[in-house]
């Protein structure tokens, strides 16, 4: 009965923190004058080295989390503040760390990590798995790629069609939605911590 909110929600989730939207122009400008097939070989590309590492963690993250010493509610607090800057650098337009002296050849590469799935994919792919288990997120993971390689395959059709305009302030409105996800994931790592 709560598999089909779970992954909705999930998707949701994983969609807006990838916002493959704010990486339409970036990734047009990155393979500017490739061929229509390179430009889809660099889709593929960006989506497996996001999707590779976004499944990594999925399926190891309590490994990861035993090695390193770590707990849920700290990991979902600092996840969260990492969320919200992240969320707030969308909104605002701040573009901290994003690089655009990389050559076209690693246009995938430079996609797929860190602008698709960085540290908060990787945050909320962890903490999803904490609350849905291995299923749901799986599914949501695998339809969120899907998405994100649809709209990276159609990204100079989807940049001409929408503009500039139109395409930044979908980015900031995902922006906002991501932040306000994060405070909720800070609220809920406090809780636990203090309810105990």
């Amino acid at each position: 009965m709560d598999l089909l909110p779970g992954i909705i929600y999930s998707f949701a989730t994983l969609f807006i923190i990838l916002d493959p939207l704010l990486s339409i122009p970036i990734f047009a400008a990155m393979t500017k004058g490739q061929s229509p097939a390179e430009i889809h070989k660099q889709a593929f590309i960006a989506v497996a080295v996001a999707g590779s590492l976004m499944y990594l963690f999925l399926v190891f993250n309590k490994l990861i989390f035993d090695i390193l010493g770590l707990n849920i509610p700290s990991f979902q607090i600092a996840g969260g503040v990492l969320l919200f800057i992240l969320g707030i650098q969308e909104a605002l337009g701040i573009e901290l760390g994003h690089s655009k002296g990389h050559a076209k050849t690693a246009a995938g590469v430079v996609i797929g990590t860190p602008l698709l799935c960085g540290p908060g994919a990787i945050t909320t792919v962890m903490l999803l798995s904490k609350d849905y288990g291995l299923l749901i997120p799986f599914v949501a993971i695998t339809l969120s790629l899907l998405a994100t390689w649809v709209i990276l395959y159609y990204s100079e059709f989807i940049q001409r069609v929408l503009g500039d305009v139109v395409t930044d302030i979908m980015g900031k409105m995902l922006g906002m939605l991501l932040a306000a996800i994060a405070v909720n994931l800070i609220v809920s790592g406090v809780l636990t911590i203090v309810v105990g």
